[in-house]
């Protein structure tokens, strides 16, 4: 494409001062023109308080990306696709299955892009550990995605809140990894969800999967984890140990560590978005989300100790 595509960004907290604003200055064929936010600013663009006031001004703008709480992406999402713009969703893209098949109607009617992104598909070793996967016999899978609450997620209410996912908002980075690497469909068989009395959402959760060659799959899940985060995929194979940790940073097969180049997530996601608005193409893999919609389902509810940020 000779022109950049033009590109709004609504919401405008941590997620997106860290990841979403770098990555898009940072593509050459992407110009952030407009931010929306009810209570932050970014210098050098044009500001609005609502995507529905950006929208009214910003007509001629190609793209709206949304990293706002996935409680409010649904009416955000019709209203951008509404106006004419190609959409990109943050993990998770909605808060419940249904709305994202109701916005991929959307966009498909009106020709329009909509890239459900999972940010952790794009670590640098999740490509290497699928290509060797395929070629190889999965005999069990062990995910342990543990972290500090307090840490990632400070004095925020919404993901306490239905909705929120509560431990799933980062449990569900490790599904979308698992979802992509392994080479057959897993299925939840039972699961375990801890539970604050003064909560909706689960701070940990105990997952039980099983593939369609009788693999099991094995994922916990916990936000009271520290100082140090555990990001792990450890998969046993007919040839060997793979394992991923910091959420797909760093690979080893068989105890050797494999190079798989820096760490580049987000801008990876927009290069993708870019090159799937160009080539007139959806992505909208709603695997990782389901996953976590069958855990609340037939997820066992523990209540513990009320959660105290």
């Amino acid at each position: 494409m000779t022109k950049k595509l033009t590109v709004g960004l609504v919401g405008i907290g941590k997620i997106a001062r860290d990841q979403h604003l770098p990555a898009i200055a940072a593509d050459p064929g992407l110009e952030l023109t407009a931010c929306a936010s009810r209570h932050a600013e970014v210098q050098g663009v044009r500001n609005y308080p609502t995507i529905e006031a950006l929208l009214a001004a910003e007509r001629d703008l190609d793209a709206v990306s949304l990293s706002a709480p996935p409680q409010v992406r649904f009416a955000q999402a019709r209203a951008a696709l509404a106006a004419g713009k190609h959409v990109m969703l943050e993990k998770p893209p909605g808060a419940s299955l249904h709305e994202i098949e109701v916005l991929r109607e959307m966009a498909r009617k009106a020709g329009l892009t909509m890239f459900a992104s999972w940010h952790s598909r794009h670590a640098p070793a999740v490509d290497t550990a699928r290509e060797w996967l395929a070629q190889r016999a999965v005999r069990s899978v062990d995910v342990r995605w543990k972290e500090d609450v307090r840490k990632w997620h400070p004095g925020q209410k919404w993901i306490w809140e239905p909705g929120g996912l509560g431990v799933f908002d980062p449990g569900i980075n490790a599904l979308s990894i698992v979802t992509r690497i392994l080479p057959h469909e897993i299925v939840l068989q039972t699961a375990t969800l801890f539970v604050p009395s003064n909560t909706h959402t689960p701070i940990a959760a105990n997952l039980d999967f099983v593939d369609l060659n009788g693999a099991t799959v094995r994922a916990e899940f916990d936000w009271r984890h520290g100082p140090r985060e555990q990001w792990e995929i450890e998969v046993q194979t007919s040839d060997g140990t793979l394992l991923i940790e910091q959420g797909g940073k760093r690979l080893s097969i068989a105890g050797e560590v494999v190079d798989v180049g820096p760490e580049r997530e987000y801008p990876s996601l927009y290069a993708h978005w870019r090159e799937l608005i160009e080539r007139g193409e959806e992505d909208v893999d709603v695997r990782p989300l389901r996953h976590v919609a069958d855990a609340f389902l037939l997820g066992a509810r523990r209540e513990i100790e009320a959660f105290v940020d």
